[in-house]
């Protein structure tokens, strides 16, 4: 094992303090519009009298919980990984913590853009942004989705009967661990994962796929992190779910969904659609305009309203203050596919390993990879078994790098039919 020199005095301590005060924001909490509010929208719009949300959200005071945490950043020490990730985890829930305190204001937008970057934001080694991703990945299933053949998932499982099929499920993965799971009344999203608790919306009906789906998004990804972050013996902090780590932590739970074919050509459709929705209202399209996108997509009425809100909330729903963080999806997808093709690539599997361990970025999986060779950091206690079986994903990762390689505009189905005869020909020949 190396021996890595650290101040393991002042890593606890500073650790510590940015557990105590990064608990105390809550982002999505703080956001949460009332619970009727998306019913009284529907309402009015049904009745042709469609009018933007009135949402009036208290702006909550961590200004305490700011100021350490901004005095913990500058207490660390950049060329120390673990102190740089300290830092850097600090400063995401400083930011966070800004961010809440300006609801509804531009500032809010502001620190949104800080934390979860923004669609139009250009990868500089490829030449396109997020929003340019969305577009292609809709032109995509636009396409396929065009197919009759293509039945939708029939939802008609009540989330009673989900929740007590996913607490089976979850028991049998969980084995040292007991994680609760719960209907909520006021839940937005479908699901949501904490490291001992997921909560299910009371009002939502789920399909197959979406069993499937959300078991591995949010129980064998997010519960999972957080429940390893937690069981670190040295560094508490990588149990938090640090702003900082959501695009990451949102591109392993989406590629979960596409190796274990629990994803379906909606569920990409929303993902995509989403980004293009951040960017319109960043833009300065407001509720209704973002909500006719989504409704014009082919959503639901109910569908198109919660996915309308989510990039609302703590904003302001005439347009222009937006909460980004559903840009980070699909960029977080690419950027985690492209991660573990590399890593295995270049004989580095256990950055796969290290990205389980807690909440990390790919970056810190990097950074931090001494502290797991020297034992410090302790390996994932769970992990899915796609990402645990080395041998499969590489085989995964190795046919979709080749894939890529296939240009199927040139090929169509009276072209395979060609194809076979010249085949025969060349045989015989």
């Amino acid at each position: 094992m190396k021996n890595v020199e650290m101040n393991i005095e002042k890593v606890r301590k500073l650790d510590e303090a940015v557990l105590a005060a990064a608990k105390k924001i809550k982002v999505l909490n703080a956001l949460a519009w009332p619970v009727d509010a998306e019913d009284s929208f529907l309402r009015d719009w049904r009745n042709g009298n469609a009018r933007l949300p009135e949402i009036e959200l208290a702006r909550p005071d961590v200004t305490t919980s700011v100021k350490t945490l901004d005095e913990v950043a500058n207490a660390c020490d950049s060329n120390s990984p673990v102190e740089k990730f300290l830092a850097e985890t600090a400063l995401s829930y400083a930011n966070a913590g800004r961010m809440i305190m300006n609801v509804g204001q531009p500032e809010f937008t502001r620190f949104s853009i800080k934390l979860y970057g923004r669609p139009d934001m250009v990868y500089k080694q490829q030449g396109f942004s997020g929003a340019d991703m969305a577009k292609s990945f809709l032109e995509m299933t636009e396409k396929l989705l065009g197919n009759p053949k293509i039945e939708p998932a029939e939802a008609d499982i009540s989330a009673a009967d989900f929740a007590i099929w996913l607490k089976v499920e979850i028991d049998k993965f969980f084995i040292d661990d007991n994680v609760e799971v719960m209907v909520d009344e006021e839940l937005s999203a479908k699901a949501l994962a904490g490291a001992k608790r997921i909560r299910v919306r009371a009002s939502a009906l789920f399909s197959q796929l979406d069993k499937d789906q959300l078991l591995c998004h949010e129980a064998y990804v997010h519960t999972a992190t957080q429940l390893n972050g937690r069981k670190q013996p040295n560094l508490k902090s990588l149990g938090l779910g640090s702003p900082r780590t959501t695009r990451t932590q949102e591109g392993i739970a989406v590629l979960s969904e596409l190796i274990t074919n629990s994803i379906d050509l909606k569920r990409l459709q929303r993902v995509a659609l989403r980004v293009i929705a951040v960017k319109m209202a960043l833009d300065g399209a407001d509720f209704i305009e973002v909500f006719k996108f989504f409704l014009d997509a082919g959503q639901s009425e109910t569908e198109s309203v919660k996915s309308t809100q989510r990039i609302f909330r703590g904003g302001a729903v005439q347009g222009g203050v937006v909460f980004t963080k559903d840009a980070v999806y699909l960029q977080g997808l690419i950027e985690v596919h492209s991660f573990l093709r590399i890593a295995i690539r270049d004989n580095n599997p256990h950055f796969v390993r290290n990205l389980f361990a807690g909440r990390l970025t790919m970056g810190d999986a990097i950074q931090l990879n001494d502290l797991f060779e020297s034992g410090w950091l302790v390996p994932p206690a769970y992990m899915p078994t796609w990402a645990s079986d080395l041998r499969r994903l590489a085989a995964l990762m190795a046919y979709s790098a080749f894939l890529t390689n296939i240009k199927l505009d040139r090929i169509t189905l009276d072209r395979v039919i060609a194809l076979e005869e010249e085949i025969k020909a060349m045989a015989d020949a």
